[in-house]
């Protein structure tokens, strides 16, 4: 049985807008810029299909609100199934982002005088992306890794082994970092993106203490 009137199954218009007014409510504070931009990958761009066409609409908001709280610098996104026909996996415990796709489909029915009338009756449809920062195993043209600056051997083996015991869920990605409480997990710069080691690990210790 229907029931469009029952207030705990929003529509998706709904969802759509409460998204966005959310966004717009919290944003992003880092509280300091450690790192060098340069050495990270340009800005966000506009999103893109994995076909590299650009996305329209309300999309264009939606993923960029969703790159810019994960911390996503690479432009591109796909579907779960897309990403498996490119020989790729999203990561296990990867959230996709939802976009919507919206267009008209034609009804005719007949009126009281017998007559076939067209109406034009729109409808909008929702399916769930991820960033290609999600995926492992993505064809070489994919991938947005940043040219290392910093090398990975100088990781701090002490530092790494104490920030592994705190079990904490760090992603790494963007050129921001910060703590997301309603995920519960830390977004932080590649480790190459950093002035030194030492600015790497004074920034995820003092993320971790949120």
């Amino acid at each position: 049985m229907s029931r469009p009137n029952d207030p705990a199954r929003p529509d998706l218009y709904s969802r759509i807008t409460d998204q966005i007014i959310a966004d717009l409510e919290v944003g992003v504070r880092p509280w300091t810029k450690p790192w060098s931009a340069g050495r990270l990958q340009g800005s966000i761009g506009r999103p893109l299909r994995h076909t590299r066409e650009p996305y329209s609409g309300v999309n264009v908001i939606l993923l960029w609100s969703e790159a810019v709280t994960c911390g996503y610098t690479a432009p591109m996104w796909m579907t779960f199934r897309q990403a498996l026909e490119l020989g790729g996996h999203v990561r296990k415990g990867e959230h996709g982002s939802t976009v919507v796709y919206a267009n008209r489909f034609t009804r005719t029915e007949t009126d009281a005088n017998g007559a076939d009338v067209e109406h034009q009756i729109p409808f909008l449809k929702a399916y769930t992306v991820f960033n290609v920062e999600q995926i492992e195993g993505l064809p070489p043209e994919y991938r947005t890794d940043p040219d290392p600056v910093l090398d990975p051997s100088l990781r701090i083996a002490e530092a790494e082994r104490f920030i592994a015991n705190t079990g904490a869920d760090i992603r790494h990605g963007g050129a921001e970092a910060y703590y997301e409480p309603a995920r519960d997990r830390i977004q932080l710069p590649p480790f190459e993106g950093f002035i030194d080691p030492e600015a790497y690990y004074a920034t995820a210790l003092h993320e971790l203490t949120h």
